[in-house]
């Protein structure tokens, strides 16, 4: 048996096992782009319900007031807050929701005031509620922004 003969033979041995390694390789990086790719998907769904906090502060702070359209529309497109994050940010996209739904609730009793007076009115209650309201979310720019970064943050 000559020397290439004998290569022929080791070579056609290793043949098998390189190809299983090399696809024991591709296997190994197609599982680690699909947990890139997942953890991607995830951090998009995730900025999306961010981007809807700011989107509805954002309009509180403009207009100082807020529709029940626009929280409907708020409630419904941060719905998937409680499978996306830990508790804190469902129980913060609820607390947005349910004072700007008092906003709401204080601005339309206070126009409806200037329109019939009622025995049970009590303006300064009204306006305080309203003024505590509007207060509170309009300063939660920020405190949203260091809520939401444990779940957006990329700089791993």
């Amino acid at each position: 048996m000559t020397t290439f003969e004998i290569v022929l033979e080791i070579s056609k041995g290793l043949l098998t096992p390189t190809i299983g390694a090399v696809g024991v390789y591709i296997a190994w990086q197609q599982q680690k782009s699909n947990q890139l790719r997942l953890k991607l998907d995830r951090y998009d769904r995730r900025l999306a319900i961010y981007v809807e906090v700011k989107k509805i502060l954002s309009i509180i702070a403009r207009d100082a007031a807020v529709s029940t359209e626009e929280l409907l529309k708020f409630i419904s497109s941060v719905a998937e807050a409680d499978f996306l994050f830990g508790p804190e940010i469902s129980q913060y996209v609820d607390e947005i929701y349910r004072r700007g739904l008092n906003l709401w609730r204080r601005n339309t009793e206070y126009k409806e005031r200037a329109q019939a007076r009622s025995a049970q009115y009590d303006h300064d209650k009204v306006v305080s509620e309203m003024n505590r309201e509007l207060e509170w979310l309009t300063e939660q720019f920020e405190p949203a922004k260091q809520r939401f970064r444990k779940y957006l943050d990329i700089s791993d």
